[in-house]
């Protein structure tokens, strides 16, 4: 493994440990699970991004990384980043977590305070000819998304529930670290509002 590989690796493992070490993240981890990804600058497919294999799951009241961090081990995170990239190459970063009604309260109270907007992929709007066909319609799916946001990749977005898809947050940066820490201070915001 070369030099950026490994420290693509180690910067998301460092992620990683924050999450498994956040018990307020639990009730935010969704049915499909969370998995938090990290891109190489020049990502081209799902190879070229590093995740959790098995994605993140709750284990005994904590978050816990179903396996190891390495490349290839996600899809749908690695597709998205790959989308975006052509109109923000900067994000290379993402983590997926739960909606709901509440959680959605949060989120908007954390954007206001950072003054950024949040994106919205409405999947009653997607093309009849994209609806559960698998791996179909991500480029739909990020021009929804920038035109919500009026024309910039938001730093935080929720696609809407879909034709056998869970509804779900989610968030990107430049970073990993980042990406893990602003997740756990909506975690945290979300845990001193509601007792779940």
């Amino acid at each position: 493994m070369n030099e950026l590989k490994e420290k693509i690796i180690g910067r998301l493992g460092e992620a990683l440990t924050l999450l498994e070490n956040c018990p307020e993240f639990v009730p935010l981890v969704p049915e499909v699970r969370t998995n938090i990804a990290f891109a190489l600058p020049d990502a081209l497919s799902p190879a070229d991004v590093a995740a959790v294999d098995g994605r993140i799951t709750v284990v005994r009241g904590k978050p816990r990384a179903c396996g190891e961090v390495e490349f290839g081990a996600s899809d749908h995170l690695a597709r998205l980043l790959i989308q975006l990239r052509p109109f923000a190459p900067e994000i290379r970063a993402a983590i997926n977590f739960r909606w709901n009604e509440k959680i959605l309260a949060v989120v908007q109270r954390w954007a206001q305070s950072r003054g950024a907007k949040i994106g919205v992929i409405d999947r009653s709007r997607e093309p009849e000819q994209l609806i559960g066909k698998e791996r179909g319609s991500m480029p739909w799916k990020v021009q929804e998304l920038i035109a919500s946001a009026g024309g910039e990749v938001p730093e935080i977005f929720y696609e809407t529930r879909g034709w056998g898809k869970e509804p779900l947050f989610v968030l990107v940066g430049a970073d990993p670290v980042t990406v893990a820490k602003n997740v756990i201070d909506i975690a945290r915001s979300y845990a001193r509002h509601y007792n779940d």
